[in-house]
């Protein structure tokens, strides 16, 4: 039975196992211009905005230098830090096969966002890509959201966002979405236990199977 007319998808630590790659090039960045390095913790912390604001709050005059270093970074490391988690490209394929359209809402930039789906051959599978750099308001704003929504004409209540952080929770019920949060590799996952999501998936294998039974 379908129940789903449209479903997004966030990026880090959702369709890829990315996170290790940020921390890694936030601190590249810290190390060189600021002489110290950040807890994955602190860095969470500063995650809403895209790396570019983030990097021009913490480096201030030196952003352009630190700008080039981040990225130059993270896409020379982006092989040997980041994967996408096995099964993944089963459920978009099922998806796309379906003809439901499909897209990313992230608060990665838009260039940090098309190297990870490039390098892990996932762009071309997207009928649309929001990231942090084309809303006004980041997540937890659902903004994204109902960029998606209306570009598609969709009903609110058949969209599904899939994503691992209390911020893709909040997005999705401010913009009267379903949400179905997976915690395979949360970093917030305790505080999305206690959120009250429509649905959680521990497993790719348990997203599979319920995307399969509610797209058909």
């Amino acid at each position: 039975m379908r129940n789903f007319d449209g479903i997004l998808f966030d990026i880090d630590g959702t369709l890829t196992s990315t996170n290790e790659l940020i921390f890694a090039s936030f601190n590249h960045v810290a190390k060189k211009y600021l002489n110290k390095s950040y807890t994955p913790e602190e860095l969470i912390a500063l995650f809403g905005p895209p790396e570019d604001e983030i990097l021009k709050e913490l480096t201030g005059e030196k952003y352009n230098e630190a700008h080039f270093d981040y990225f130059d970074f993270y896409n020379k490391n982006h092989e040997a830090l980041a994967d996408i988690y096995p099964g993944i490209k089963e459920i978009l394929n099922d998806i796309k096969k379906a003809q439901i359209p499909l897209g990313v809402f992230t608060g990665k930039g838009r260039k940090a966002a098309s190297i990870t789906l490039k390098t892990l051959g996932l762009y071309d599978y997207f009928d649309m890509i929001v990231t942090g750099d084309d809303v006004k308001r980041h997540k937890p704003n659902p903004e994204g959201i109902v960029m998606f929504v209306e570009k598609f004409n969709l009903d609110k209540s058949r969209v599904l966002l899939v994503g691992d952080a209390p911020a893709d929770i909040k997005a999705a019920r401010g913009a009267g979405i379903k949400i179905a949060s997976v915690v395979w590799d949360s970093y917030a996952k305790a505080a999305v236990m206690e959120s009250n999501s429509n649905y959680v998936f521990h497993t790719v294998e348990e997203l599979h199977k319920f995307v399969r039974k509610n797209i058909q």
